[in-house]
């Protein structure tokens, strides 16, 4: 508390445009730094050069009191006009009001949780410009910086310039080492029946690529014991049913020396004691999941959830992808001792080894705190005991931009559990790191280019990327990737799903510049630009999405075949509404899925609407999850002069705090209400009597969590309760998620409403 009351008091001797200024950019103003303000003085009025240089010779302190005195008359003169000075204390009048409504209606505590939450409320209700979309590739990859120099930004601002290791260059370049011969690596890569070995060997013939880009895959399905029904699809392996592992031995699966004894120590955390001793090292999620990984084929899990199984998810990708760059990486060490020793005019091809450029892993998750708990995954997995440590370059440094300090978080922060969950430690969304691993040293903040993984967040490899006709632009980096992860897709939902899509795009294309690489160590596959068909994807969400399931099928060519899990919902999130409340599902038709969104509008304003302009029907809430729909429903609104108000993303809290007023008194009749704010603030809306869902819900609980919103309505009458859900034949996942899978296929086969009741006890 005496923390916040010094920052208020700082505050308060604050003008309305250096508290804002404040909170962009994180420091004050430059107008308002006097001794700053007298060096531009300077520069602008050159008169002065012969006083200073007549006074060289002079102490800085005479020279400091000798301008003070030049122009402190033109610094008198600058004053706040009084247009000004009304609108700082207007605005400040209004910000105290915010504060006070806020602490009335939100007695959980309403605080911000660091999403960007910019914009006005009615004339600049739109997003706002990325973070760091100043950045360029060049800051980022072409680092020829000093070690210990930081020129990296406040994470909060978008990164304007960012820090790689120079320092360590030789150290983990993988052309001037060699096997060490004391670690006993050189021949693990060599075992028959090594999955890295035969799906990187494999040489694919011409046919059987024409095959993959012309024909449609077979499909299979099969039923396992945790994961439930998979789905195999192949076009080079027809007919062919996985089953799954029912034990698995460390030493069977071909793990890198190291990493068989230290896995089961890591792991340790989620493993019950029903595990059996053969079976020591895996929970049974685990078990399936690795058994998939380690064939080499892609995977889509659609029921990642990250208060159960998050964790235990993590752990295992991080095991493959690490072992994955320990083979590869010992196999081009192990060769590099060869050609040395090999005698000259010798031929090289024995040594194709490689890829264009050294990436070997992208790993694509949401926040910073994601990283973070990848690297420590990947360090406790290197490090054999505690006696052998490994030696992690800029360690500290990682730990300062990547972690988050606990006091940040307001103690009365009252969320529901996968929000804390999903929204815990450091939840910047743009950054971007890489890792170069070389036997029992880690490299932290490695130049792409000499990087083998390489973690970033959507937006964060959206900035390398750059866009068509952008002079600073890299994306040769991606060129060679083996193993792309993509964790907690859904998020992408929320936050940019096309930066997803662009980065799908750049990924494997050939590269525009040689970048040094020894051609005559480039497996043939890179060279024919096939690279592509040997890529593992692996896909992770927490539910199952049109738009993530087309970037599995459409962008997924691995020759290996696809495994998704496709399990349906029993039961659907309807079953958690706690209040009686009758639910009325009102079906569209539309004839395509583009056709959807106008037809969707069309319906609503024509039907669905009029129901609801009575005064009777007050304190309506329209529930929309896509962005664009809710800028079209409230410039509709406005040309109507319905009475309303609106709550965005993009809104500013002292809106928010306005619009939720207004909807509680019944001041305003209609509220539009995003699905973004909801994933992003969790507020309770109070005075909801009558709810439409423009659209299901993304999230399936979020259809329960509106709904139970209504018992937080002291003087609402049960009986007038209403709920009214628009859907079409498209939205056959989202609806199996609310009512569940057998009610969908009834609705879907019946062009009629349904009614349904929800007592609080199904």
């Amino acid at each position: 508390m005496g923390k916040r009351r010094g920052g208020r008091e700082l505050l308060r001797g604050l003008s309305k445009r250096q508290k804002k200024h404040l909170r962009e950019f994180g420091e004050e103003h430059p107008f308002h730094d006097k001794l700053l303000l007298l060096l531009l003085l300077h520069l602008c009025f050159p008169f002065q050069s012969e006083d200073s240089d007549k006074s060289s010779a002079e102490s800085d302190s005479e020279t400091e009191v000798e301008q003070v005195s030049v122009y402190h008359k033109l610094l008198a003169t600058l004053k706040t006009s009084p247009e000004s000075e009304s609108e700082e204390e207007e605005d400040e009048s209004e910000s105290e009001e915010a504060e006070e409504s806020e602490a009335e209606m939100d007695s959980e505590g309403s605080q911000e949780t660091g999403e960007a939450d910019g914009g006005e409320e009615d004339k600049n209700d739109v997003p706002e410009e990325e973070e760091g979309t100043t950045d360029t590739a060049e800051q980022t990859l072409g680092g020829e910086q000093e070690d210990g120099a930081d020129t990296s930004c406040d994470p909060r601002h978008g990164v304007t310039e960012e820090f790689t290791d120079v320092k360590h260059e030789s150290e983990f370049s993988l052309e001037t080492n060699f096997m060490e011969e004391e670690s006993g690596d050189c021949n693990t890569d060599t075992r028959d029946g090594n999955p890295f070995k035969q799906h990187m060997d494999k040489e694919l013939e011409e046919k059987e690529i024409e095959k993959m880009s012309t024909l449609s895959k077979t499909s299979s399905q099969s039923q396992w014991p945790r994961l439930g029904r998979v789905t195999f699809s192949s076009t080079l392996e027809k007919h062919k049913t996985l089953k799954a592992d029912k034990e698995v031995d460390v030493k069977q699966l071909y793990l890198h020396k190291p990493l068989e004894s230290t896995w089961p120590k890591v792991n340790k955390q989620f493993l019950s004691s029903v595990n059996k001793p053969s079976d020591s090292s895996f929970s049974p999620l685990q078990r399936e999941l690795f058994s998939v990984m380690n064939t080499y084929r892609d995977l889509f899990y659609p029921e990642r959830n990250a208060l159960t199984n998050g964790e235990e998810i993590r752990h295992a990708y991080c095991l493959h992808a690490l072992n994955h760059v320990l083979k590869a990486n010992a196999q081009v060490l192990s060769n590099n001792a060869k050609r040395r020793d090999q005698k000259p005019g010798t031929g090289t091809d024995d040594y194709r080894d490689q890829g264009l450029t050294r990436p070997k892993v992208l790993m694509i998750v949401p926040f910073r705190e994601c990283a973070l708990r990848i690297v420590h995954i990947f360090i406790s997995l290197l490090e054999v005991n505690d006696k052998k440590k490994i030696d992690v370059s800029n360690k500290k440094r990682f730990k300062g931009e990547f972690g988050s300090d606990p006091e940040e978080k307001p103690p009365n922060l009252k969320r529901p559990e996968d929000y804390e969950a999903v929204f815990a430690g450091n939840i910047d969304d743009h950054f971007r790191i890489g890792v170069a691993i070389l036997q029992k040293s880690m490299r932290l903040y490695a130049p792409f280019y000499s990087s083998d993984i390489i973690i970033a967040s959507p937006l964060g490899i959206r900035t390398v990327i750059g866009a068509e006709g952008e002079k600073k632009r890299d994306f040769d980096f991606l060129s060679s990737i083996e193993i792309l992860i993509i964790d907690q897709a859904d998020i992408y939902l929320m936050q940019n799903w096309e930066h997803v899509l662009h980065l799908m795009k750049h990924i494997n294309l050939l590269p525009l510049d040689s970048h040094g690489v020894d051609f005559s160590r480039v497996r043939m596959l890179n060279l024919n630009n096939w690279s592509k068909y040997y890529r593992q994807t692996l896909l992770f969400s927490a539910l199952q999405d049109p738009q993530i399931n087309s970037v599995f099928n459409k962008h997924c060519f691995n020759y290996s075949g696809q495994v998704a899990v496709r399990n349906v919902p029993l039961t659907g999130s309807i079953s958690h509404v706690v209040v009686q409340l009758p639910h009325v599902f009102r079906r569209l038709e539309a004839e395509s899925v583009t056709a959807v969104i106008d037809a969707r509008f069309q319906f609503f304003i024509s039907k669905v609407l009029p129901e609801y302009r009575d005064a009777i029907m007050s304190h309506t809430l329209i529930y929309v999850p896509s962005y664009f729909d809710y800028v079209r429903l409230r410039n509709y609104f406005k040309k109507e002069d319905l009475n309303f108000t609106h709550i965005c993303e993009y809104t500013k809290k002292a809106a928010v705090c306005r619009a939720r007023r207004f909807f509680l008194k019944g001041e305003k009749q209609f509220l539009l209400f995003t699905e973004r704010f909801h994933f992003y603030k969790r507020y309770t809306i109070k005075g909801i009597r009558n709810l439409i869902f423009y659209e299901l819900p993304t999230y399936s609980h979020f259809y329960s969590e509106i709904c139970n919103m209504m018992k937080a309505t002291d003087n609402g009458v049960d009986a007038t309760w209403t709920c009214t859900v628009l859907y079409s034949k498209y939205d056959a996942q989202k609806l199996a998620a609310v009512v569940g899978i057998d009610r969908t296929a009834q609705m879907l086969q019946s062009k009629k409403n349904v009614h349904l009741f929800v007592t609080g006890e199904n």
